[in-house]
């Protein structure tokens, strides 16, 4: 964002008011500290409206592949490093169907990509994208693929270099929005002319250096491209690495514009792939597209994009309030627990295992986790026995008892003075939760 002198300058500087500010450098001012927006100078000129929009619209801008819920949004990214801040848009991860396999197989993987989805912590973790690429096939298998994986939810990526076949495969699939693979330098101009008719978004690629890829991506901007996507392609881990590093290093410290769009990392289906999948979770690629990825890689990666991409600043949190585990009656046992998610899973996991119906209140704490908010004093023999009164919890359990953490025994005294149920302290660990209950009984 530009300072307030910069935006002063800019401005009509005729101090009217009209902006509810007496003059024109205190507006620059608010406007600086984004607290008001441009739209409120009526007398401001297109031409610096247009500068203003420019040196304050985010390093890396924001691209939307797809349409509708399932949209895939990648880019706009303020830090380099997730505690400065956070991340916004994690790593969209993808599967690629090659007609080079035949049809039926590139059907069926595109069928399997749109099941590819797990759950965890309350989550739901998917793969986002599916690609469809003209290799060594068929032009037939490749264009009847693209009308497959058009008709389901998932976003569309088309991949062929032959813009005459690019130009085909959209008209199958044109209302999808689809991602455009690729505008290398020997296609260039054609295939910016297919994306800027969509508007589609468009990879950019080939180039042999940085350098080259930057003069591609600033001519794609000339041409009227908007939405593009950066591919590095240096083949080892040690490039790719270095490579995304200095294209984001670039677009944020720098604010070099031709390095202000997402990137996307195409990968194989060796080991090393998988390994470089996880580093671009890990540094900076947008977009992961994979030939292969076994369930047993697929979940793990998910996994760490999960807690890379997880706000620093908002811990994962579940509703407070009394939840039946099972079906349980007035009699079942009651426990509670905090509102951190991993906890609250893990919990009910354990529980879930037991066999045994249960009530487990989730007390507030603010996505804390037990210890962690018992020392920090937001899980407290008050806040507990509130979280009984407000979730009725009485009412729906008549055995006037309650489990506790065995991590928290010292709130066990001034718990049963506040709520006159009794306390019985439970285990530390939540695996203990199984035998601990059978011993209690229902």
């Amino acid at each position: 964002m530009p300072t307030a002198m910069e935006i002063y300058k800019l401005l009509p500087r005729t101090n009217c008011g009209e902006c509810r500010f007496p003059t024109c450098l205190a507006f620059a001012m608010q406007l600086a500290n984004q607290k008001v927006a441009l739209e409120a100078c009526p007398h401001v000129s297109e031409d610096a409206r247009a500068a203003l929009e420019e040196s304050g619209a985010p390093p890396i801008k924001l691209v939307t592949i797809g349409v509708g819920d399932f949209a895939a949004k990648v880019g706009d990214e303020t830090e380099l490093f997730r505690h400065d801040k956070t991340f916004y848009h994690p790593t969209v991860l993808g599967l690629v169907a090659d007609d080079s396999t035949g049809l039926d197989r590139m059907k069926a993987k595109i069928e399997r990509t749109k099941s590819l989805c797990y759950e965890r912590v309350g989550r739901t973790l998917r793969v986002d994208l599916v690609g469809v690429r003209h290799s060594s096939g068929k032009v037939e298998d490749f264009l009847e693929a693209v009308k497959a994986a058009a008709s389901q939810p998932l976003p569309l990526v088309l991949m062929t270099e032959d813009a005459g076949l690019m130009a085909e495969a959209i008209v199958r699939c044109k209302e999808k929005r689809p991602l455009l693979y690729r505008a290398s330098p020997g296609n260039f101009d054609s295939m910016a002319a297919i994306a800027k008719a969509g508007p589609f978004p468009l990879v950019i690629g080939g180039a042999a250096d940085l350098h080259e890829l930057s003069a591609m991506s600033s001519e794609a901007r000339k041409t009227g491209v908007t939405d593009i996507v950066l591919e590095p392609g240096r083949p080892t881990a040690a490039q790719m690495l270095e490579d995304m590093t200095v294209i984001r290093r670039a677009a944020i410290k720098k604010r070099l514009r031709p390095f202000g769009y997402p990137t996307v990392a195409v990968l194989g289906s060796s080991e090393t792939d998988f390994l470089k999948a996880a580093l671009g979770v890990l540094k900076y690629s947008s977009i992961v597209l994979m030939d292969e990825v076994p369930p047993e890689f697929l979940f793990p990666l998910m996994v760490l994009r999960q807690n890379i991409f997880t706000d620093p600043q908002t811990p994962i949190q579940v509703k407070a309030g009394l939840y039946p585990i099972g079906e349980p009656s007035e009699r079942s046992p009651l426990l509670f627990t905090t509102n951190f998610s991993l906890t609250y899973f893990t919990v009910r996991a354990d529980i879930e295992k037991s066999k045994i119906p249960v009530w487990l209140l989730v007390v507030n704490t603010d996505g804390q986790s037990v210890m962690t908010s018992f020392a920090a004093g937001k899980l407290t023999p008050e806040s507990v026995a509130k979280a009984i009164e407000d979730g009725g919890v009485k009412e729906k359990c008549a055995r006037d008892e309650i489990i506790i953490p065995g991590m928290v025994t010292r709130m066990s005294g001034k718990l049963a003075e506040l709520t006159g149920m009794k306390v019985v302290v439970g285990p530390r660990e939540s695996s203990g939760l199984p035998k601990a209950l059978k011993s209690i009984g229902v």
